[in-house]
């Protein structure tokens, strides 16, 4: 299984923290997995909430280890009345905000996760992050 690079994930961060300022004028965290969900680059904006830490990180491996965003695992939990408990993972979080990255040939090569803002908020950042990833090659 092939993982993300660092080059990869300083982009990744890079255009989290632009969306986050750019669009929402509030700072975040921002953590980006390899495709087993083990960390690869992590960046605090200033002032960014020292929760938001962990729950990032979580958010990116959530991703990874589910293999979907954590919107649709919040969905799915929903739908199926499963309590995430029974996924024996205490990382884990169903807080929407953490997204897969993609290769081109659909290959999942890590995740990010971001928190700090609303949880939708957080959301549509990862989505820019997942959409551009694709685009920055193999």
């Amino acid at each position: 299984m092939n993982s993300i690079s660092l080059e990869q994930a300083q982009a990744c961060l890079d255009a989290a923290v632009a969306k986050a300022n750019k669009e929402f004028k509030r700072p975040i965290c921002v953590s980006v997995c390899d495709s087993y969900g083990y960390q690869v680059a992590f960046f605090r904006m200033d002032k960014a909430p020292i929760r938001s830490i962990a729950i990032s990180q979580q958010k990116a491996h959530t991703a990874t280890r589910m293999g979907m965003s954590t919107d649709a695992f919040l969905n799915r939990l929903k739908t199926d009345n499963i309590d995430i408990r029974y996924f024996c993972d205490p990382l884990m979080t169903a807080l929407p905000g953490g997204n897969l990255l993609v290769s081109k040939s659909g290959e999942v090569l890590g995740a990010v996760g971001v928190s700090g803002l609303k949880p939708v908020e957080d959301q549509v950042i990862t989505e820019m992050v997942a959409a551009q990833f694709v685009g920055l090659g193999e």
